[in-house]
């Protein structure tokens, strides 16, 4: 039998003469951006954080987003390609009063953690170069560790309710015909995977309504405000929606967050800065929603689920537009315009 051959990995002087493919950059552009925002973010929570443990949690964070960004602007300067402008210290604000609780902090963690790990999935597959490729897989190693502490303190604390208990199979079944029913006819109970994924748009989108709900106190600009209450309104229709599927059936939900939010209206962070975040969470909402769809089998959940995707398309490009229009929207790499090289 023919033995595997060993991999043969790529010297420095190769690696030189390797250009970036368009997935590679993308993903790095993408991945840059994220953690100069995740860095302004948290440097702000570890001002205003009591917890031992989950300072602990904030600063491993932190250094991740830090480790994070050096070793991309190391790939980006190798290829002579221009950094993002980012985030900075112009666009938080350390000394702003508390503006969430500790707990919130934690719930906060997850979310963005569950975003990068969503990004580095469908990246390592679209690596090759070995530099690119070790870089997020080392990412998502890193990233899934600090999941792990996340849910340990989450646990710890008391802070989170476990996807709930539904009973064993006493065998393998196969679906009838009503299998897809939703408001006519018999329609079966919730099955696993529909359950899953309701609880997890449920998790995400207390925590999602929690920060835009703060964020939309200490907004200074009137259209990012008034956008953000508008988003504000619609998280907490989709979440309403969400949990009466739960219980329908007599299934826990995840609580709100929005009790962890001070009375504060001095703003931490910098218009762009709180409407790019959002505008990138309400993004990551539709990718979410796509994973939902595709285990899904009842019409009526479809049909929530394609109804909340519409609102959040619309959040989207309202929020997009805002940006452009402040000039604050960066653009990641393009192809060649070969019809107007000229």
């Amino acid at each position: 039998m023919e033995t595997i051959k060993p991999i043969q990995i790529n010297t420095d002087k190769e690696l030189k003469s390797e250009k970036l493919t368009s997935a590679e950059m993308g993903k790095l552009w993408a991945t840059y951006m994220g953690n100069s925002m995740s860095i302004q973010i948290l440097s702000y929570y570890l001002q205003n954080v009591e917890d031992t443990d989950i300072e602990i949690l904030l600063k491993n964070a932190l250094n991740l987003s830090k480790e994070f960004l050096a070793k991309i602007t190391e790939i980006f300067q190798k290829e002579s390609f221009p950094l993002p402008v980012g985030f900075s210290s112009d666009d938080v604000n350390l000394g702003a009063p508390r503006l969430f609780e500790d707990p919130f902090y934690v719930h906060y963690l997850k979310y963005v953690a569950k975003a990068g790990l969503s990004i580095y999935m469908i990246a390592i597959p679209l690596m090759y170069r070995e530099d690119v490729k070790s870089f997020f897989q080392d990412s998502m190693d890193k990233t899934m560790q600090l999941m792990e502490q996340i849910n340990s303190i989450l646990m710890k604390k008391g802070l989170i309710k476990k996807p709930p208990i539904i009973p064993t199979p006493d065998k393998a079944t196969f679906a009838s015909e009503d299998f897809l029913n939703g408001y006519i006819g018999d329609v079966r109970s919730l099955h696993a995977l529909e359950i899953t994924h309701l609880y997890d748009n449920i998790e995400n989108n207390v925590t999602s309504k929690a920060l835009i709900t703060a964020f939309s106190q200490v907004a200074r600009n009137k259209n990012i405000r008034d956008l953000f209450i508008k988003g504000k309104r619609m998280t907490e229709k989709n979440v309403d929606h969400y949990i009466q599927k739960l219980h329908d059936e007599n299934l826990p939900s995840p609580s709100l967050l929005d009790d962890l939010i001070t009375k504060s209206e001095f703003p931490p962070f910098s218009d762009k800065l709180m409407l790019f975040h959002k505008v990138d969470m309400f993004s990551m909402k539709i990718r979410t929603m796509g994973n939902s769809l595709a285990v899904n089998g009842r019409s009526d959940i479809a049909l929530m689920y394609v109804k909340s995707l519409t609102n959040i398309g619309r959040f989207v490009g309202e929020g997009s537009k805002i940006m452009m229009k402040n000039n604050w929207m960066e653009q990641p790499p393009f192809a060649l315009d070969r019809e107007n090289i000229k």
